[in-house]
């Protein structure tokens, strides 16, 4: 059980990861080899359950050749 829920925008991020990974054709697998992550902490970030530090979204913005702006470019965002 966490001390305090995971912020919204979280979960957006891990969703919009999940979004360009499909877009681009990529397996889960290959960007967390690539960025140099336990796929199972990839799968967390992807899930929104659990936050990254900026070095390891830095790591997947680099593994899906996207900058970190495009991780944030939320499609009907609120944010």
């Amino acid at each position: 059980m966490r001390k305090s829920e995971i912020p919204p925008i979280v979960k957006e991020l891990g969703i919009r990861i999940l979004e360009i990974i499909r877009d681009k054709g990529v397996k889960p697998r290959e960007v967390a080899h690539n960025a140099d992550l336990d796929i199972e902490n990839l799968r967390k970030y992807i899930k929104g359950s659990q936050e990254m530090k900026i070095s390891t979204m830095v790591k997947i913005a680099d593994s899906l050749n996207v900058t970190v702006i495009e991780l944030f470019t939320f499609p009907e965002s609120k944010y």
